[in-house]
């Protein structure tokens, strides 16, 4: 089989599996990066984060961050505070309702990857991201 195969395989594979979320987070008004920037935070444990810290976790790097950030404390989901001894630095928090909202939606994302994947076997899951990790993007 030839490479432009398993590329344009993967591309359309990427493209059904991002179309399945956004499908599932839409009428709880959240975008994917905005639902994967509350899972970093989650992710954080109470530690405050920084713009670094979740730009280098995002999965969609080339997302616009602080105005991702933005929208989330305008729904109140994170919180921003500028720390006191040095004003450029700027730590983020995941709020109470941001929790809330994740185990909320966490059930909805939970059934959607089931039905994407779940009729595969754990084995046939671990070749694939094995396969996957072999990606050599240098």
């Amino acid at each position: 089989m030839d490479s432009k195969k398993v590329i344009i395989t993967l591309i359309k594979i990427n493209y059904e599996i991002n179309i399945q979320l956004m499908t599932a987070l839409k009428p709880y008004g959240i975008s994917i990066q905005q639902f994967n920037v509350l899972r970093i935070l989650r992710g954080q444990k109470g530690v405050a984060a920084n713009l670094s810290t979740v730009q280098e976790r995002m999965i969609n790097k080339m997302s616009n961050t602080t105005r991702l950030i933005d929208k989330l404390i305008e729904k109140s989901f994170v919180e921003r505070i500028i720390c006191k001894e040095n004003r450029r630095k700027i730590e983020l928090f995941i709020t109470n309702k941001g929790l809330v909202f994740l185990n909320q939606i966490d059930p909805v994302i939970d059934k959607v990857e089931e039905k994407m994947i779940g009729h595969l076997k754990n084995q046939d899951k671990e070749k694939v991201v094995s396969l996957l990790k072999q990606f050599d993007f240098s």
